[in-house]
């Protein structure tokens, strides 16, 4: 599977972020039920993480949790 990589603004710094289509399909779900901006979901996803945490991976992460908690409910 191809990553798509996108660049957002994240606490006023531009950054880029690689993922795979379906995790971006899934933020995209995450933050219309937030109604919040992709880029704020990214933003508290990255506010949250582990210092030593690829961004990427935390929000992957996220994702899977999401999901999770979800399902549990």
């Amino acid at each position: 599977m191809r990553l798509h990589k996108r660049s957002l603004t994240l606490h006023g710094h531009r950054t880029s972020l690689a993922l795979e289509p379906e995790f971006w399909s899934a933020l995209e779900e995450i933050a219309r039920t937030r109604s919040q901006s992709l880029a704020a979901t990214i933003a508290q996803i990255d506010d949250n993480r582990a210092n030593d945490a690829a961004l990427a991976s935390a929000v992957r992460l996220a994702v899977l949790a999401h999901y999770r908690n979800a399902s549990l409910q």
